[in-house]
């Protein structure tokens, strides 16, 4: 179960909202116990990009040893 205001990463293309698997984004709320997550994904001067809705599945913790990625972010 994640909490509030823990980073995570993503584990699949959510082409729609522009993200990658790899992606990070930081939990901005907990649905119930864990059922589902608000979380919150933010570009390199803070701009958000997107705010999704996600479960468990589409998401894991940041381990040990990661290191984090830039991108560029497709045209809109």
């Amino acid at each position: 179960m994640f909490e509030e205001l823990e980073s995570v990463v993503l584990t699949r293309d959510i082409p729609d909202s522009g993200l990658n698997e790899g992606d990070v984004g930081t939990v901005v709320h907990r649905y119930g116990n864990g059922e589902g997550y608000e979380v919150e994904f933010v570009a390199g001067e803070g701009r958000t990009v997107a705010v999704l809705t996600l479960n468990r599945a589409d998401l894991r913790p940041l381990e040990d040893r990661e290191i984090l990625h830039v991108r560029k972010l497709a045209s809109a």
